[in-house]
């Protein structure tokens, strides 16, 4: 069986996930991010030496943020890593003669969710939803098919028009990254902490991650009707403070004829992006979809 290496390359870590036989994991690895790399130099060298110390590799999945054309291999635009058409792809197979592919790191945190993670067993599609420093959402069927477009699914970037937040984009306010810029604090734990604790602030700041969430999940569900929804990145974390709220309001407000959806948090974790990256590597580049 094929030896693959799922690596997410996240703006602030690269999680290198290798797995062999039975998909099981040989080797795992967090190294940081390089920073001010624009021409992904830096980064794809740090990536093909993580190859090369792996020993055997036979394919190579790439997680990357942004517009990925995944036909090319190309990351068309990153603002996380600030990659303007850059063929990812080709530039790593180039440094280490193993066969790569680029995909969305939400689109593979999907597939990760979908193979083996909170979705794995349950059928219809499954809309995996990311809540870390931004927002953004991806559909997978159960082939593990991408619903929709390489571009679909950026809803952290749509523009509020009128209200309190009028001229903000949605992860301004509904993500981990929007909660701690507004509350002041460093990270989404802190921001409910002191929501718990009764500091006004961060109490607010939280009430009204939840509220546009909750609106921004009716829609999603409504639209692209999935039978199961999970919840990543590092608001996840929340756990029942998180979830009870969201499947309330969804209920409340999606249309009665249409079938309940279940919201899950994601099994994988931070893991979920290297997982979909690894075993795309593998049915794609490899043949062994076993």
């Amino acid at each position: 069986m094929a030896v693959v290496f799922g690596i997410d390359i996240g703006g602030t870590n690269i999680k290198a996930r290798l797995v062999g036989a039975g998909d099981a994991v040989l080797a795992q690895q967090v190294v940081p991010t390089p920073r001010n790399d624009p021409d992904g130099v830096a980064t794809l060298d740090t990536v093909a030496e993580l190859v090369r110390r792996a020993g055997r590799v036979d394919a190579v999945g790439l997680s990357v943020p942004g517009v990925v054309d995944e036909a090319s291999g190309t990351c068309r635009y990153s603002v996380n890593l600030g990659w303007r058409d850059l063929p990812v792809a080709r530039l790593l197979t180039e440094r280490t003669g193993v066969a790569a592919l680029a995909l969305h790191d939400v689109r593979a945190g999907a597939i990760g969710e979908k193979w083996s993670g909170a979705g794995a067993g349950r059928s219809g599609p499954l809309a995996f939803v990311p809540l870390g420093t931004g927002l953004a959402v991806s559909l997978v069927d159960d082939d593990l098919r991408r619903v929709g477009p390489p571009t679909a699914g950026e809803i952290g970037h749509i523009r509020l028009p009128r209200g309190p937040f009028a001229g903000l984009v949605v992860e301004d306010v509904a993500s981990a990254g929007g909660m701690a810029r507004r509350a002041g604090l460093p990270d989404a734990e802190a921001v409910l902490a002191a929501a718990r604790s009764g500091e006004p602030l961060a109490a607010a700041v939280w009430q009204d991650c939840l509220d546009l969430l909750g609106d921004a999940l009716t829609w999603l569900v409504t639209l692209t009707a999935p039978t199961t929804v999970v919840i990543g990145g590092g608001l996840a974390n929340a756990g029942s403070a998180l979830f009870e709220p969201l499947a309330a309001a969804v209920a409340a407000q999606t249309p009665t004829f249409l079938p309940p959806v279940e919201l899950l948090p994601a099994r994988h974790g931070s893991s979920a992006a290297a997982v979909g990256a690894a075993r795309l590597a593998r049915v794609v580049l490899t043949g062994d979809a076993g």
